[in-house]
């Protein structure tokens, strides 16, 4: 599945232009609903979301749409998206650290989101935006944790307004320039390192402290 992903990225621009010459404005509800199922359905924590919205950006310019209703589309479903994950975790509740790992709820990436909960409290839900994984289960856990709903609102509308305008606004500025237009392929590649190495960052951490402490127990 990881290799399919990865080969639809490539060509993730491509296929949004092409959706774009036929269907025109329809490319809005498209990526409403691609937005919507990243950040609302905690069981969609692989889709592409930084890569896709700068993307997208850049199919806007070239496609002559109107950028600034589509980053008030893509940012009312990520708030809404937010907002239904938020309510999915607050139905489940703590139970949900009890259960065993699923084919879309693993602990691990429920323990990455609580780390980064721990280290940025509420702010986890803006700056969870632009991290792969964090973003979908922020405010799931937001929700276990019986988060007041108007404080994690105020997040959630903050975190969604940066997220989307900051990368299609960035596509749109630089779609339209010939070397960007020629390299995206590196671009979006680049996009995705980036948006993951906070996760690296984080599974290296607790890899070195699982391997001091098992040095520790047999010192």
């Amino acid at each position: 599945m990881l290799t399919t992903l990865f080969y639809s990225l490539l060509s993730l621009d491509q296929t949004l232009a092409q959706f774009a010459s036929v269907y025109g404005p329809w490319l809005y509800a498209l990526l409403f609903v691609v937005i919507f199922a990243e950040t609302g359905l905690v069981v969609f924590p692989f889709l592409p979301g930084d890569s896709l919205l700068f993307i997208a950006g850049t199919v806007v310019a070239v496609a002559g749409l109107n950028v600034h209703l589509l980053v008030l589309a893509l940012a009312a479903a990520a708030i809404l998206g937010d907002s239904v994950n938020y309510a999915i975790g607050r139905t489940i509740g703590p139970k949900v650290y009890r259960r065993p790992d699923s084919r879309w709820i693993r602990q691990a990436h429920l323990k990455r989101t609580q780390d980064f909960y721990d280290r940025y409290g509420g702010v986890t839900i803006v700056i969870g935006r632009f991290v792969p994984i964090v973003r979908t289960f922020a405010p799931f856990l937001a929700g276990v944790a019986q988060m007041s709903y108007p404080r994690f609102l105020s997040y959630n509308i903050a975190g969604g307004v940066l997220w989307i305008a900051s990368l299609v606004y960035a596509g749109y500025l630089f779609g339209n320039i010939p070397w960007v237009r020629d390299n995206l392929t590196f671009i979006v590649i680049g996009i995705v390192v980036v948006s993951l190495m906070p996760v690296a960052a984080t599974f290296l951490r607790e890899r070195r402290a699982r391997a001091g402490l098992g040095s520790g127990e047999s010192g």
